[in-house]
């Protein structure tokens, strides 16, 4: 039986074409995947990601645990509300999950977890915890909307009496408390906005505040499209435990400047890597997807995500190829029984309503 948020009847009320995403019952569109995806980028559309999970850390080996968990430095988390990009891997550097961390007071930590990898997560950390004084309590009794693009902020401002006086002069990756709400200023889609997070009982006035003033609610296909044009991984297919940040396009979440040690830095440090993530842009007509092979100067390679850009109108992906396949190079990518034409470009594809790549 599929898992549901706390949204999951308000979804199914304003017309949601519901899908199995990861043992949860999610939106994949409400109509028109392609008007949401362009709402995004133009104006402001918002999301369900309730089925993601915040994590809450205490305790005062927290910090020292969390410097040793992650591959990315959580010393870096100076200032309140401060967060951080990080991938945790396992003792071969494969990646476990990639996460968000965000400073709290009294040198206490929220970390948002992926979906799918949540019980996994929660396991290896309170194993690599055995012994610490660090308090691991998921937050079930919250619910997560993210709202984005180019109008998000004044219409969470405008749903919200109040908040732009506290979050008005919020930076980019930083998050203030607001009446019991976590407002935080990232996303997944490349669009500047609020990730919310608020009491599972207030979720849904909220959703519906939000639409009232003009907010489109988006599924998971626009999400997916976004984050791709944006040039941010999916968990699951372009990383995994089996990939190494220096393969998947992460290698500046790894801190190796420091001499600070962390679960699968061994293993990074002593290991030659043979391929990398670029970006591909298609020159040929057609649709570029996850698994299709890769034909380059330098061997074989493979689509790890793609595409129809709907902002682009053309089609993109992520490819893991050999090293030293390089932007401006072309490629030959198998769509079923054609070999056509990409081109190896710099991502991300498109920001802030812009493409970036031709």
């Amino acid at each position: 039986m599929r898992q549901v948020t706390v949204l999951n009847a308000v979804h199914r009320e304003m017309g949601a074409k519901m899908v199995d995403f990861g043992g949860w019952d999610m939106p994949l569109h409400y109509g028109s995947q392609i008007s949401e995806h362009h709402a995004v980028r133009r104006d402001a559309g918002m999301f369900d990601v309730s089925h993601m999970r915040v994590v809450d850390i205490a305790g005062t080996d927290a910090r020292a645990w969390l410097q040793h968990l992650l591959a990315n430095n959580v010393d870096k988390l100076t200032t309140l509300g401060r967060a951080l990009y990080s991938c945790m891997l396992n003792e071969q550097g494969g990646v476990i999950d990639d996460l968000i961390v965000y400073l709290q007071p009294g040198d206490q930590f929220r970390i948002v977890v992926n979906a799918a990898t949540t019980e996994k997560d929660l396991a290896w950390m309170r194993h690599t915890a055995e012994g610490l004084d660090v308090s691991i309590v998921p937050r079930a009794d919250l619910a997560m909307i993210a709202v984005q693009g180019p109008n998000a902020r004044a219409q969470v401002w405008a749903a919200l009496p109040g908040a732009q006086a506290v979050s008005e002069s919020l930076k980019p990756f930083h998050a203030i408390e607001f009446k019991g709400i976590f407002i935080a200023r990232t996303g997944y889609t490349g669009e500047d906005g609020f990730e919310l997070m608020l009491p599972v009982t207030e979720a849904e006035a909220l959703w519906r505040k939000l639409y009232q003033q003009g907010v489109q609610p988006t599924g998971l296909g626009a999400r997916d499209t976004l984050r791709l044009e944006a040039g941010m991984n999916l968990y699951g297919q372009d990383m995994d435990e089996t990939t190494s940040p220096f393969e998947t396009g992460l290698a500046w979440t790894v801190d190796l400047k420091s001499d600070r040690d962390f679960i699968g830095k061994s293993a990074l440090v002593g290991q030659t890597f043979t391929q990398q993530q670029v970006g591909v842009l298609l020159q040929d007509k057609g649709v570029l997807r996850g698994h299709q092979k890769v034909e380059t100067p330098l061997g074989l390679g493979e689509i790890t995500s793609g595409s129809f850009s709907p902002t682009l109108q053309q089609s993109i992906a992520f490819a893991r190829v050999p090293m030293g396949i390089a932007p401006g190079d072309v490629l030959a990518v198998q769509v079923r029984d054609r070999a056509l034409q990409a081109k190896v470009v710099h991502y991300p594809f498109v920001r802030n309503g812009r493409g970036l790549v031709s």
